[in-house]
């Protein structure tokens, strides 16, 4: 039994174990059903970067099981809609992407065509009676926002408030040029495991010393199995932070520890010590900002038990452009942090099909992961279980 003194009452460490989400909750289909109309539905999803989007596209995409479009017109406005026509239902959009050779969307089957706001302009080959009112046939809306370049879309009629998505609030990235930031690369990864153990798996940092031995080499205190100094056991609001949070010599989560161009000019003397921000936007995404480049982090649920994870990242075009500039010293390192994160959830998702297991306890550093669920339990009601007969 390992005995420690109390933490001090402004500690962020629980001073109780409670019990975590019921083993069903990440493989259960009527679970999952009802997350995705509860969770996902309800709440802003990243899809993608801005400036990614070509203008005049229209892309077709699926979010919280929903067929929706996404329209970048030449001025680089992006709107958004379900992806049905209101003639009789068939999709706008049928690949995956297509240019768009005028200010029309139009469907394929009967050629109804709506501008870029969603109204119905066209009804080809066919009569009208008095009835029929052009302007209550106009395409189903769902509401987009761009921020920091970062474009995300909310399905529910009335989308909360964005203003209180990133954990570490809107300005967080002011002083990074985050909008001019370009994708100089993508990986995109399919984890047979459920979305949730990936967000749990990021809250704690328990499993660093185990599974992340590259990161604990370039962030000492992950080592130690916690992710800030306010964690540990003995700290008090007295305790002398570190001076720097990377290794000695290091400047960036690179394979070498080295930037990969010039650092980004605004940021604080603060900032370029940390070596790295984090910010959290659930349930969607996290953006790790470092000196000298952004990475975005996303998941998308694709089943109870599958998810897509991609990360893009991104730099100044000047540093993509300069001559020895070394991609794969940069994204290796991540990726090798990101895959070990990948095997340690998909380990997780097999072990919660035990059937003796029915949920697990949390410890008093799991304290992200117990925010998690709250949020969680918070948006599915009823105690956090799914609705009776879903």
């Amino acid at each position: 039994m390992n005995h420690h003194p109390s933490p001090h009452p402004a500690s962020p460490l629980l001073n109780f174990c409670p019990p975590s989400l019921p083993a069903r909750s990440y493989f259960d289909e009527a679970w999952f059903l009802q997350e995705q109309k509860n969770i996902w539905a309800k709440n802003w999803a990243y899809v993608g970067r801005a400036n990614d989007f070509k203008p005049m596209t229209m892309r077709r995409l699926s979010v919280a099981g929903q067929n929706i479009i996404l329209i970048k017109d030449r001025d680089g406005a992006i709107t958004s809609f379900h992806n049905t026509c209101r003639h009789r239902g068939s999709e706008l959009c049928t690949v995956a992407e297509r240019p768009l050779n005028s200010r029309l969307v139009s469907c394929p089957y009967h050629q109804w065509s709506y501008d870029f706001s969603g109204n119905l302009v066209r009804t080809p080959f066919v009569s009208t009676t008095d009835d029929f009112v052009k302007e209550d046939h106009s395409l189903f809306p769902v509401h987009v926002k761009d921020w920091n370049g970062c474009v995300f879309v909310c399905l529910a009629d009335t989308p909360p408030d964005f203003a209180g998505v990133p954990d570490v609030g809107l300005s967080v990235f002011d002083n990074w040029p985050m909008k001019d930031l370009v994708t100089g690369h993508t990986m995109v990864k399919e984890l047979d495991c459920n979305w949730k153990i990936f967000w749990e798996n990021f809250s704690e940092c328990l499993h660093c010393p185990g599974i992340h031995p590259e990161l604990c080499d370039m962030v000492p205190l992950y080592g130690q199995g916690i992710m800030s100094p306010t964690e540990a056991i003995d700290w008090t609001p007295d305790t002398t932070p570190p001076e720097r949070t990377l290794k000695q010599g290091a400047r960036s989560w690179t394979m070498n520890g080295e930037a990969c161009g010039p650092e980004f000019p605004d940021l604080s003397d603060d900032q370029r010590k940390a070596g790295y921000l984090f910010a959290t936007l659930l349930p969607t995404m996290f953006i790790v900002a470092h000196v000298d480049y952004v990475r975005v982090v996303s998941l998308t649920p694709l089943g109870p038990e599958r998810t897509e994870l991609k990360a893009e990242w991104l730099f100044p075009a000047a540093t993509l452009n300069a001559d020895g500039f070394n991609l794969a010293n940069v994204t290796q390192f991540a990726s090798i942090v990101m895959l070990q994160d990948g095997a340690a959830c998909e380990m997780n998702q097999r072990g919660l099909k035990s059937a003796k297991f029915e949920n697990g306890t949390l410890m008093p550093q799991e304290f992200e992961v117990f925010k998690f669920h709250e949020w969680i339990r918070k948006h599915l009601g009823s105690n956090g279980k799914p609705e009776a007969g879903q």
